[in-house]
């Protein structure tokens, strides 16, 4: 049987805070944690792409897992794979020992494996721990597909493979997943744009980046899409577009745009680490600007959403 899933709709990938030295800033990681908490996220990922991950060594992941684990209440995520197999087993070692409840698995980047190398890496990854593990598809990041068919092997063959983050923006092959999968495989939508469709087909929650400052908007609307109010659903989704339209921009690509809202939150420091550049005090100003729509569009609907923290 597989293990049970308990992460919730509402998932969000937390943006990993840096001093101006560029170095970790610890007491800001549990301060955007415990806000997170506090906006409904019912789980957590850490050093996932959004808490630029290709940029923390395995110590700082580490101390992160375990500083996060210990802030909040709900589950951690732990995003501890590479494009390298041994090294991914090294650190799913140490994130269980940190403390995470599940390991966010992403597809190899860089060396473009054929399937049966997918099937051989998640394999290992997923008999090296107890934890459920999420697969993460995003062949934007990554330069390779994790094909349906290699992800339902994957669900048959190994038990803790309990679900997906989906963010190839494929609805047709997700929905083929959702029908064919085995009992228990949950479909998590890994892009804030395309939750609505995803929930329509089937999918769970989401795994969300504007999380950070749309939570309860967001969870209101999956909630309300779950419960087959989609007029609502609907409506709430629009509300949110100008929040999708900010996190992922050409010319600031996440999580940037995250960063310039925990700044205007006054949560952390706007800080990123190279080769991605800092936020902007103008792209900080735009974050300003849709909070404060945000704020009009819950109030009109009777949600409570904090602007500062």
């Amino acid at each position: 049987m597989a293990p049970t899933v308990a992460f919730g709709p509402e998932i969000t990938a937390m943006a990993t805070p840096f001093g101006t030295d560029g170095a970790l800033d610890l007491a800001a990681a549990e301060r955007v944690a415990r806000w997170l908490v506090d906006q409904g996220s019912s789980a957590i990922v850490v050093t996932g792409s959004t808490g630029e991950s290709a940029t923390l060594s395995d110590d700082e992941r580490a101390t992160l897992w375990r500083v996060v684990a210990a802030a909040v209440d709900v589950p951690v995520i732990a995003g501890a794979t590479t494009n390298d197999t041994a090294h991914s087993l090294r650190l799913v070692d140490a994130a269980e020992r940190a403390g995470a409840k599940g390991i966010l698995a992403v597809v190899p980047y860089y060396n473009r494996p054929p399937q049966a190398g997918l099937v051989r890496h998640f394999g290992q990854i997923a008999r090296a721990t107890s934890l459920p593990v999420l697969l993460y598809d995003v062949p934007a990041r990554t330069g390779r597909r994790l094909e349906p068919e290699t992800t339902r092997e994957l669900a048959r063959t190994s038990t803790n493979v309990v679900g997906l983050k989906d963010a190839s923006g494929d609805l047709a092959a997700a929905a083929a997943l959702v029908a064919e999968a085995p009992d228990g495989f949950v479909l998590y939508c890994g892009d804030d744009a395309l939750v609505l469709p995803y929930l329509a087909i089937g999918a769970v929650g989401v795994v969300s980046v504007a999380g950070h400052w749309a939570g309860p908007l967001q969870r209101v609307m999956i909630e309300a899409a779950r419960s087959g109010d989609w007029e609502r659903a609907r409506r709430l989704n629009a509300a949110l577009e100008a929040s999708y339209r900010f996190e992922n921009q050409l010319a600031y690509p996440n999580p940037i745009p995250t960063k310039a809202m925990l700044a205007a939150l006054g949560l952390a420091e706007p800080v990123c680490r190279s080769p991605l550049i800092d936020p902007t005090p103008t792209l900080i100003d735009e974050a300003r600007s849709v909070l404060a729509d945000l704020h009009a569009q819950a109030d009109k609907e009777g949600i409570e959403l904090r602007v500062k923290a």
